[in-house]
């Protein structure tokens, strides 16, 4: 990991402004909790948000951005095909992608999977325990054999996605479900990974483990590597 990968965190940044329980969480936003840490980690960062214009993804931003890491929610829709257009040819031409939970319904995603990505929610804030099934890919390096998140939205298969090129975590949740929950693909000269967890209503971009998925996957995902 001697590479310095540009990082681009996006976020629509509207459930932060709109809800005051989830402003407490995340006060500055999401795409801040998670710029801060990986700037303290020695990583290169941007943020970008749909109120923005372009939503903050520039010609110049993409070109210098090795990896965008995606969150999205309630606004998929406002997001203008040319820019999915732009982030798409991007991707097949070598930059990282990294989906964040509810991004799985982002345009950009389904453009690349193909598919609806549909899945089974429920969020009632239920333990998930988050399994490594491939203890030797790169974005597992320094977890355990599991690791928990005391509180979650559940999502539950099936989920509408080609098969992964390799699948780093399944899910399971106090209902009984369980979920693919680290999916690995590559698109064109891209890497994309989707990683589950991260619902506003917790405060999950705090917890050191998914901070240290997020912060492998963009090792793993960098056309520097």
């Amino acid at each position: 990991m001697t590479a310095n990968p540009r990082v681009t965190v996006w976020n629509e940044y509207q459930v932060e402004k709109q809800q005051p329980e989830v402003a407490k969480i995340y006060p500055d936003g999401i795409h801040y909790a998670i710029a801060q840490h990986l700037q303290s980690s020695g990583l290169t960062v941007k943020t970008a948000t749909l109120d923005q214009p372009d939503h903050g993804l520039t010609d110049a931003i993409l070109n210098q951005t090795d990896i965008l890491i995606w969150w999205g929610h309630i606004a998929h829709d406002q997001v203008q095909d040319t820019i999915v257009d732009k982030v798409h040819q991007r991707v097949l031409s070598g930059m990282g992608l990294i989906v964040l939970h509810s991004g799985h319904f982002s345009k950009i995603f389904k453009r690349l999977m193909g598919t609806s990505c549909s899945l089974k929610w429920r969020n009632n804030g239920e333990k998930e325990r988050l399994w490594v099934l491939d203890p030797s890919h790169p974005i597992a390096a320094g977890l355990d054999d599991s690791f928990e998140l005391a509180a979650e939205e559940m999502y539950g298969e099936f989920f509408d996605i080609p098969n992964p090129d390799s699948l780093v975590f399944i899910s399971w949740f106090e209902g009984g479900e369980v979920f693919r929950s680290g999916c690995c693909f590559h698109r064109g000269r891209g890497k994309v990974f989707y990683f589950r967890p991260g619902d506003e209503a917790y405060p999950t971009y705090y917890q050191p483990n998914v901070l240290r998925v997020i912060t492998n996957s963009i090792y793993w995902a960098s056309p520097l590597n």
